[in-house]
């Protein structure tokens, strides 16, 4: 597997464009999270038959967080730190939207798409395909890709 800087750098060739870069930094986040919102509502628990209190926390991203925070920490525990921190915000924000009555299908279907439609046109004008259409791993560097931006930006 390629260390984290090999994916980094790989993952920094088809994001040179300021625009495009740009674009990232916001679409990212949004995708992860709007990612994890529309796989929290694929009742995987209720199909089990689990009890009502647990059902709700058994779905796609609960059971596919252990191997990917494994992917995080073979990658370095910083990664794997920030991706932490990553979930949980995103987590209790689909908590709370679900808890608020929120419509939380159609606020992550709604962000899903256009933050999809966005960096469709970000790798337009870069004038390079995304990263993932050659591996799909890269749907998880994205993140990284960001954090590394901001910590850059901070001087960490």
């Amino acid at each position: 597997m390629p260390t984290l800087k090999q994916f980094l750098n790989e993952y920094q060739v088809s994001h040179q464009n300021p625009v495009n870069s740009a674009i990232h930094m916001v679409c990212v986040p949004a995708i992860f999270f709007s990612t994890l919102a529309l796989l929290w509502l694929i009742p995987v628990g209720r199909w089990l038959g689990l009890s009502a209190e647990i059902a709700p926390w058994v779905n796609p991203v609960t059971i596919f967080a252990l191997p990917t925070g494994l992917f995080y920490l073979r990658l370095s525990f910083g990664s794997f730190a920030a991706m932490t921190v990553w979930f949980a915000i995103s987590i209790l924000a689909i908590v709370a939207i679900q808890q608020s009555g929120g419509p939380l299908l159609w606020i992550g279907l709604a962000t899903w798409v256009i933050a999809w439609a966005v960096q469709v046109y970000g790798h337009k004008v870069e004038g390079a395909k995304p990263s993932l259409v050659d591996d799909l791993r890269f749907l998880l560097i994205g993140p990284l890709f960001v954090m590394d931006k901001v910590y850059r930006k901070l001087g960490v």
